[in-house]
């Protein structure tokens, strides 16, 4: 089958075209991605980042610069460490250059492979797919001309960097999927794909998969996980044609992605795709090592972690529970508090949660005390000053911990440990007004004074 035949089974039956055209007036949405094209790396004189460049400006809803800035692009190999490179410097150009999107090109022999990179990439639990790994070959042929480009495929770029873009607020995950269903109608009328040969169908799929699961991803149709599905199994069933082994892990994590969004918003199943889930991310990090490609590594740890510990309040089973734990652990040595620093502030509020919890159930008191150690970890991002509420919320949580521990040792040292974090909360609730939750911490210092002789 070809991809244009695969794409048109594939997409019409779900789509509601009339409502995709109607959602896409031309003052439907004010939106504009901001999109930074790097002049490709090529071992022979070409202009295919120009030409891209070119492209992409006779498109809606974007606004594209091309940047030609001379520097060493010979970390652009995806091999070895030369990887953190890559990562830097497009962070570094991401900064300077305020852009929603880069999109790398990389020459390799008679193909361009292109890359998508955004801020926070690694760090976004709800907004993007993409891993920077995520690679689109494409023939080289194709950038010759612009005139000759297959539009199909100019569609699939576009899709991708919407894909891509941050989408925080509900009205931009709105706008995000209204323009994603788009190019996805667009895409199954357009025949302009079927000059691809069979070599590029895995890195096609995938990128079409990424692109309809993050226009359906809080949907509850059962249409949409099997069109997903299909796309991935499609990419995974030509895994013969794929060179390098990390491509494969992308692809198996993509699966996860989709597997744990269906436990999120389909209620039928729900222990099943959880188990799915685990299996594919697992299955991912055999091919992604947290010693070649960490972030990558990190980021499934702390997606497994989330999934293990939403299926342990399932089954109430404590070896998920412990699982949970340590994937988080993982993640929490690679993003580190250098470099992830708010990030690495949230992992460190999951573990102050999941390990006190762990702690309790399995009567560990030193994995309790490491929770503590957790949520102070925390404190060093979460400031009073910066948040006054978030860290009194935070006191509080280290309050119910020495409570416990007090409470089960009958250590009055410990009870008194905890009232202090209990009367820091109580201050800063007083100070803002917040009832519900003065009053909740004021019971908690009255239980603990209870105990005290």
């Amino acid at each position: 089958m070809s991809i244009i035949n695969f794409l048109k089974n594939t997409f019409l039956s779900p789509l509601n075209i009339e409502e995709a055209n109607d959602a896409f007036s031309d003052n439907a949405f004010n939106i504009s991605y901001r999109c930074l094209v790097i002049e490709f790396a090529e071992t022979i004189e070409n202009s295919s980042g120009e030409i891209l460049t070119a492209l992409l400006r006779t498109q809606k809803n974007l606004s594209v610069n091309y940047f030609n800035e001379p520097f060493n692009k010979n970390f652009l190999s995806l091999e070895g460490r030369t990887f953190f490179d890559f990562i830097d410097k497009g962070q570094t150009i991401l900064d300077k250059t305020n852009s929603d999107v880069l999109i790398w090109g990389c020459r390799e022999g008679d193909q361009i492979r292109l890359n998508f990179q955004t801020a926070e990439q690694y760090e976004q639990n709800s907004s993007s797919f993409l891993s920077l790994l995520d690679s689109l070959y494409l023939p080289a042929s194709i950038f010759d001309n612009v005139n000759n480009f297959p539009s199909s495929i100019l569609h699939i770029i576009v899709g991708s960097i919407i894909m891509a873009a941050p989408a925080h607020t509900k009205q931009q995950i709105v706008q995000q999927k209204f323009l994603l269903k788009r190019i996805i109608d667009q895409l199954s009328h357009n025949d302009s794909s079927k000059l691809l040969q069979v070599e590029y169908l895995p890195y096609v799929m995938n990128f079409l998969s990424l692109i309809y699961l993050t226009y359906c991803r809080n949907s509850t149709d059962e249409k949409d996980f099997k069109i997903v599905n299909k796309l991935l199994n499609s990419a995974i069933s030509h895994q013969d044609l794929i060179k390098n082994p990390m491509h494969l892990g992308c692809i198996y994590s993509h699966f996860g992605q989709l597997h744990r969004l269906a436990a999120q918003t389909n209620s039928n199943h729900i222990a099943k795709h959880y188990k799915a889930a685990i299996a594919n991310y697992q299955l991912a990090q055999k091919y992604i090592g947290k010693y070649t490609y960490p972030y990558n590594y990190g980021f499934i740890s702390y997606q497994m972690s989330n999934l293990l510990y939403d299926y342990w309040r399932q089954i109430n089973d404590i070896q998920i529970l412990r699982d949970s734990v340590f994937n988080l652990r993982e993640a929490e040595k690679i993003f580190t508090y250098a470099v992830f620093p708010e990030f690495w502030a949230e992992i460190e509020g999951l573990l102050g949660q999941r390990m006190s919890v762990l702690g309790f159930q399995s009567h560990n008191n030193a994995i309790a005390e490491l929770a503590i150690t957790a949520y102070k970890n925390q404190q060093k991002i979460i400031t009073e000053k910066r948040d006054p509420f978030h860290w009194a919320t935070i006191q509080e949580n280290i309050g119910n911990i020495y409570y416990k521990l007090g409470r089960s040792n009958q250590d009055s040292d410990l009870l008194e440990e905890s009232l202090e974090y209990f009367h820091d909360a109580l201050y800063i609730f007083e100070n803002m007004d917040l009832e519900e939750n003065t009053k909740r911490v004021a019971t908690s210092i009255t239980k603990t004074s209870d105990l005290l002789p």
